[in-house]
């Protein structure tokens, strides 16, 4: 079984070179800067499926993945996440975690537990819809994967994946928002590392894709079917 590694807190000189970011709506930028500050390292456990939730954490810096494992050791990836993004609102209503997160590539971030939840929504209640927004968001994006998953092949799901998880790049071209491995693409879709490698190897023959240090960046509109 995973094991959540303690939180690291920065020392005070250091947690002053990571102010929260700008990105969160303002009612949850001025709660995240009331939260500690931690740091994890590549490889480590920040949340674990199944143990108490109630706190929220703010990303500031870093990528790490959301995922839920089979006791045989086969994993399911939800998603990665970066700086801006918020982890842990599923559970703010107290019961256990839903999925673990890994840190991908080392992290800094903010974290809030209940109780400061309680008195920030207390002293501005109109936060209370803010984290309700993060809540709903979050289902339907849940619901959308599910959706995804049970309707479509796997190229199907490699090609959505790629399409939402991609940014403009150069000359029209869209590039995914973070470098992953074909593993970890596979660990998205619900399918294995050959099959991907397959899919995206006669995608790249095609001139549709290019791979930019592990960045996969879509060169023309991917074909409809494989």
């Amino acid at each position: 079984m995973l094991r959540c590694m303690q939180t690291v807190p920065l020392e005070p000189d250091t947690a002053a070179q990571f102010p929260s970011h700008e990105l969160w709506p303002p009612a949850l930028q001025r709660m995240a800067q009331r939260g500690q500050i931690g740091r994890r390292k590549r490889g480590s456990i920040l949340i674990e499926e199944g143990e108490p939730g109630g706190s929220l954490y703010f990303v500031v810096e870093g990528l790490l993945r959301a995922f839920t494992a089979r006791p045989d050791g086969q994993e399911f990836t939800f998603g990665f996440c970066g700086a801006g993004e918020i982890l842990g609102e599923v559970s703010l209503d107290g019961g256990n975690r839903s999925a673990s997160v890994t840190v991908e590539e080392a992290a800094v971030y903010r974290w809030v537990t209940r109780p400061l939840i309680e008195q920030c929504i207390a002293e501005e209640p109109a936060l209370a819809f803010e984290l309700l927004g993060l809540v709903t968001r979050r289902a339907r994006h849940l619901s959308v994967r599910a959706r995804d998953l049970a309707l479509n092949d796997a190229y199907g799901r490699l090609v959505l994946l790629l399409r939402a998880g991609s940014r403009p790049h150069d000359a029209g071209s869209l590039c995914m928002a973070y470098p992953l491995t074909q593993e970890q693409l596979a660990q998205q879709i619900g399918c294995g590392r050959p099959m991907v490698s397959k899919l995206l190897g006669d995608l790249v023959k095609g001139g549709y894709l290019r791979n930019e240090n592990r960045l996969w960046v879509t060169c023309k509109p991917l074909p409809a079917r494989w």
